[in-house]
């Protein structure tokens, strides 16, 4: 039986993805101006990345415990087999909350074989090891495999961001460490990657050129074999950007691919508009 991949909506791949890969959706929720919205689902990143820029400030909430019962309770019933992929558990409460659902589900169904990942990851970096592991599970791989494969991109996948502005970072509480970033100076723009699970500033560059090029040194620095690596870049309305910076990476490092989403509405409500992030592993599994 083929093992079944859940995922939630912060691994910011399209809609489109998890009708076509048979992955489950689990939606966090988005909030603007009181009317609530499931990420993927009922809104599109356009529409947050234009509320902030009128000012608004979206609210974001978990998945819904109720709809974890639900689909785990199904699968239970139905003896499948599974792996939920999560949304960094330093970034968000829905870790938390499904390991707790899964534990009030197998109280009657103790069989229930369901593995829940705390990938760490957030976005894209998130996204590619959910895009991996629906590949292995339609391939029919065994879950220990697949297992292992998610444990270990989630573990060596590197994160990459530059913002417009960190101030919708730091308002969510999603920066630890924004304060010395902060203060609007002019053309100043932070890099930051993710250190267990949480976002953090590393550099701060004046002007958006030289960030592309140093993005493009510290890659040199961190990655491997890049030529055998899907390298993703997720972006919030920032298309001409995003396509600069992809002919860069494919000039300098010649990846497989290098895949493209939009940042989805749960994370763009926090990063704002302007958000470019680039993702590829320091190292390769040795299947590659």
């Amino acid at each position: 039986m083929q093992v079944r991949i859940l995922a939630d909506s912060a691994c910011d791949l399209p809609k489109s993805f998890y009708d076509e890969n048979h992955v489950t959706l689990f939606p966090l929720k988005v909030e603007i101006n009181g009317k609530e919205y499931e990420d993927v689902k009922t809104i599109a990143p356009h529409t947050v990345y234009e509320a902030i820029r009128t000012g608004i400030v979206p609210k974001t909430s978990q998945v819904s415990p109720h709809l974890f019962e639900e689909i785990f309770t199904e699968m239970a019933e139905k003896n499948e087999d599974g792996i939920y992929i999560a949304f960094s558990s330093e970034l968000s409460g829905t870790y938390s909350t499904a390991v707790m659902i899964l534990e009030q589900v197998k109280e009657k169904y103790p069989d229930f074989n369901l593995t829940i990942v705390d990938t760490k990851c957030a976005s894209l970096g998130f996204g590619l090891v959910v895009k991996e592991a629906a590949a292995l599970a339609l391939k029919s791989v065994g879950k220990e495999k697949i297992l292992e494969d998610v444990l270990f991109r989630s573990q060596h996948m590197e994160h990459l961001f530059t913002v417009e502005d960190l101030d919708y970072l730091a308002k969510g509480g999603r920066v630890s460490k924004a304060s010395a970033f902060l203060g609007g100076l002019l053309n100043i723009k932070p890099i930051l990657n993710v250190e267990d699970g949480k976002l953090v500033p590393i550099e701060k560059i004046r002007g958006k050129k030289k960030v592309m090029r140093r993005i493009i040194e510290i890659m040199k620095e961190r990655g491997a074999n890049m030529e055998d690596q899907v390298i993703g870049i997720s972006q919030a309305d920032c298309e001409e950007t995003t396509l600069e910076m992809k002919s860069m990476i494919e000039e300098e490092f010649h990846p497989k691919e290098v895949f493209i989403t939009s940042i989805g509405s749960t994370v763009g409500s926090h990063t704002g508009a302007g958000t470019i992030a680039i993702f590829f592993l320091n190292e390769i599994p040795s299947s590659n």
